[in-house]
């Protein structure tokens, strides 16, 4: 036991209440506010069951959400693999809102609810609250009223189409929603608090002019004008377009109203995860040492016992746990791990750094300030620039980092760096570049519309490092875009080096889908 003795202590043992709760709470909160100086928005902790946690996965891991059929087979899913015990749930999830929404399994002991408050409603709450991403593309105090509108619209839709219907659609939008965000910021944050008020004026106003476009047949190509005519057309769809779910909410002419509002949403809720997506090593590693501060000062404080600081170290080995390459455990580096790491080794560089450290990073070595040199981290990257950034070639060493440059053409794998001056360099320029979601993410745009003959919609996939779609996967794709476009749809995949066309995918409109 702490020489302070027990009655400093946070909690006794591994029960709790509310009042616990608070209690942990706020303790945390004056060394992440006071000693770490985050920033955070209003917090809102909820305890929830085993079930509630089931139903939270189904759903994203979002409080309110529409139904969909396949959030019940994920239900499903979890729960078979949970009762079963083949599968554990997490602590806690945390929403990216203002306020932000925390909750904590109601099976946690005392112990680890301290943990995963210190983690979720310390540590991810200053991330969603400051990382210029999440700042740039999502509306936190907004998104919980949407979601809410979002959830009545469509169950207002299966009222007065049917379920069929609304499903057809949310099937095809759902194909279609990793293609549906918009990649490069758009001029301004959409205000999603007050989507539900312009809806009806917006439905109006895109009943009497959406079919503008079909009345701008271009003519002759060498008649007078056609340049400009045909700019535009251009113009008009917005061409070339990366967003596909609003192109098609857009300018597809045979939807109805009630149809484009719910690609609308659809791609609303999938901008809302786009930043997540791209700060994985980032949110979790500022989570993870920010919870691992809080929990060793609250110990050093004699807040916590011995016994509870070592619960607290054995959840947390197990989180930032790495197997080695060649261990049968080995799926991938494991974000928790990396993250916390780099952010540990960004600590020790701002505060022990040796002449090594001073030539990499001549910029916060010796700074003297860890969370302040963190804080301007976590505000200003995400994974892939992170990484560029912040990995050291001791972090490369300790990790035991290489570079294997696999070649289809070769018949043999090629270390293409190791631990020399050159190979630090490629060995964090190739990590990086794992973790760049516009090398991840297939490049697919709308590139032209035939309007003078079939109305065919022509998409361009340009292919980097010969990574191929799977055509099974991309026709069945093709096709629900084609359902929601109305007409055929070609797809070309191109080398983006060449432009030589390497491969093209069709798909023709099943009638009744749209109708």
């Amino acid at each position: 036991m702490n020489a302070i003795g027990k009655d400093r202590l946070l909690f006794p043992g591994a029960d709790w209440d509310f009042d616990t709760l608070r209690r942990i709470h706020d303790a945390c909160g004056e060394i992440a506010i006071g000693e770490l100086g985050l920033s955070l928005y209003p917090t809102r902790i909820e305890v929830i069951s085993a079930e509630q946690m089931l139903d939270a996965y189904a759903a994203n891991g979002m409080p309110v959400l529409y139904r969909h059929w396949s959030f019940g087979k994920r239900f499903a899913r979890h729960e078979m693999l949970y009762r079963r015990g083949m599968q554990g749930l997490a602590y806690e999830i945390v929403i990216n809102s203002s306020p932000c929404l925390c909750y904590v399994m109601e099976e946690n002991t005392a112990t680890m609810q301290a943990l995963v408050i210190a983690h979720a409603a310390y540590g991810h709450n200053h991330f969603f609250r400051n990382n210029h991403l999440f700042l740039e593309w999502t509306d936190a105090h907004g998104i919980l009223d949407y979601l809410e509108f979002a959830r009545g619209y469509i169950m207002n839709c299966e009222d007065k189409y049917g379920e069929a219907a609304v499903e057809r659609v949310l099937d095809a939008a759902h194909a279609l929603s990793s293609h549906g965000v918009f990649r490069v910021p758009r001029r301004r944050i959409p205000d999603l608090a007050s989507e539900e008020r312009r809806e009806r004026e917006r439905r109006q106003h895109e009943e009497r002019i959406y079919d503008d476009l079909w009345r701008t047949i271009p003519g002759p190509k060498n008649a007078p004008g056609a340049k400009a005519e045909e700019a535009r057309r251009r113009a008009l769809l917005q061409l070339p377009q990366e967003n596909l779910l609003y192109f098609l909410e857009k300018t597809a002419p045979r939807l109805k109203p009630w149809q484009r509002e719910i690609l609308r949403i659809v791609r609303h809720v999938e901008q809302y995860f786009y930043p997540q997506r791209q700060t994985k090593v980032m949110n979790e590693g500022c989570a993870t040492w920010v919870h691992h501060r809080i929990m060793t000062r609250l110990h050093e404080q004699g807040r916590l016992s011995d016994g509870q600081y070592l619960e607290f170290l054995h959840s947390h080995t197990n989180v930032v746990f790495q197997p080695t390459f060649d261990d049968p455990r080995y799926g991938g580096i494991n974000p928790y791990a990396l993250g916390y790491a780099m952010m540990e080794d960004i600590a020790r560089i701002a505060t022990a750094p040796d002449d090594e450290d001073r030539a990499w990073f001549p910029d916060i070595a010796g700074h003297g300030d860890a969370p302040a040199v963190l804080r301007e981290a976590w505000a200003n990257h995400r994974d892939d620039s992170f990484i560029a950034q912040y990995l050291s070639p001791r972090l490369m060493r300790r990790l035991r980092l290489f570079h294997l440059a696999d070649d289809q053409a070769e018949e043999e794998l090629l270390v293409g760096a190791i631990h020399d001056e050159r190979g630090y360099l490629r060995v964090r320029r190739a990590l990086a570049r794992q973790y760049d979601i516009g090398r991840i993410d297939p490049d697919i745009q709308v590139e032209d519309v035939d309007l003078t003959g079939d109305r065919r919609l022509m998409l361009r996939h340009a292919v980097l490092d010969r990574q191929m779609l799977e055509p099974e996967e991309a026709r069945q794709v093709l096709q629900q875009l084609a359902d929601l476009w109305g007409y055929g749809v070609l797809l070309r995949e191109v080398d983006a080096t060449s432009g030589a066309v390497l491969r093209e995918h069709h798909a023709s409109a099943r009638p009744g889908i749209v109708e």
